[in-house]
């Protein structure tokens, strides 16, 4: 017998495309990928050769359930330049990967019926999770009109006795806007818990990101390093939260993962130390995939409302050709070969929107344009 929240944990679309777009590559057929948010990057050397030297060294057991020290003190640092906020190392958590930070999270907040607020459209996982561990969902929407800004007016109508958390994630999957200075101090100043994705941090290219820390101490930040790093694959993340919720968040780790991989988190101290001119050269070259991306759209006649400025995603309104953008996404993929992913995926206000991302080569972002072109001159 399946446990019901199994059986009703919704499906993650943006791999079920990727799924899809897989079987017709066996069948030989060409398959540009803009549905899924990895970079293409090779992981930067420093971070290779710390991890082979740790394996080298036998350094392949477990750690202290909160992580390594140093790699603890090197994200302080990081912290303290990056937004001049400080941090103890005590109040950070290192995990196997971001994911798991939020089961963490939402592990040591939520009791059955708790709600969580948060944003439609966004991330996917976040509702699977906060379901999954017993919480209630309360959205807001978010508009292009409105630069995809969190309406605070709003949240303040739908905080109760229940709300146990705000979960904000900028820059954001999947518009790829930056929540302004303005927007996250007025929500800072609602005086609810804060739990702040920040994994798409330092991929900005337009305006100023700014982590929740700089506004308030009731808050839970989330980050890690796929996306800036290209670790995806090294499942490399952490947790700064408040003295309160440390000891509670250390002993699930300690009984649902153990710790975050040894080899590993000396190779995050390397990502932190030496690879900031590598990162700076992956941030240039998404910016120009960014604006190429928007000038070819804009060039099909789309217009761009809200300019993703960060992250690697653009969430392009296509209402004029569908109000089902699974089985747009799906005609995309069949006809043109082109892979993205559909707007529901991220809530029922993402509907009649499709997420290009550009965490491809500008060779492959033109053949896809190429072939998007065609398919929407179809169309008309």
């Amino acid at each position: 017998m399946i446990a019901q929240k199994a059986a009703e944990i919704s499906p993650f679309y943006a791999m079920e495309i990727l799924e899809e777009a897989n079987k017709l590559e066996q069948e030989g057929i060409d398959i540009i990928h803009l549905e899924i948010g990895e970079p293409d990057f090779d992981t930067p050397e420093p971070v290779k050769i710390s991890a082979k030297n740790e394996l080298d060294m036998g350094n392949t057991h477990y750690t202290h359930s909160l992580g390594v020290n140093e790699l603890r003190e090197e994200i302080a640092k990081f912290y303290k330049n990056r937004y001049n906020v400080k941090i103890k190392i005590d109040n950070i958590l290192v995990t196997n990967g971001t994911s798991p930070c939020l089961f963490l999270a939402f592990a040591g907040l939520l009791e059955t019926g708790d709600e969580v607020l948060l944003s439609n459209p966004s991330y996917p996982c976040y509702k699977n999770i906060i379901k999954f561990l017993g919480g209630n969902l309360k959205y807001v929407n978010i508009y292009e009109d409105e630069n995809f800004q969190f309406p605070v007016e709003k949240l303040k109508k739908l905080i109760s006795k229940k709300t146990k958390a705000i979960l904000i994630n900028s820059p954001a999957n999947p518009t790829g806007t930056i929540l302004d200075k303005e927007n996250l101090e007025e929500i800072a100043s609602l005086g609810k818990l804060i739990v702040s994705d920040e994994i798409y941090h330092g991929l900005t290219y337009e305006g100023e990101e700014h982590s929740i820390l700089e506004f308030t101490d009731n808050a839970i930040v989330l980050n890690g390093f796929s996306k800036l790093y290209a670790m995806t694959g090294w499942r490399l993340g952490y947790i700064i939260c408040p003295d309160w919720l440390i000891r509670p968040l250390q002993k699930i780790q300690q009984n649902f993962f153990i710790s975050a991989n040894s080899f590993v988190q000396k190779a995050g101290i390397a990502a932190l130390r030496e690879c900031k001119t590598h990162v700076e050269r992956m941030r240039e070259i998404y910016n120009k995939r960014r604006l190429l991306i928007i000038s070819k759209l804009k060039d099909m006649g789309f217009t761009i409302k809200s300019h993703p400025n960060g992250a690697f995603y653009v969430f392009l309104n296509v209402k004029k050709y569908t109000d089902n953008s699974l089985e747009f996404a799906k005609k995309i993929l069949h006809n043109a070969h082109v892979g993205v992913t559909p707007g529901i995926d991220f809530g029922s206000n993402g509907e009649g929107f499709i997420r290009f991302s550009y965490a491809n080569s500008i060779d492959n972002i033109n053949i896809a344009m190429e072939r998007l072109e065609s398919f929407f001159d179809k169309l008309q």
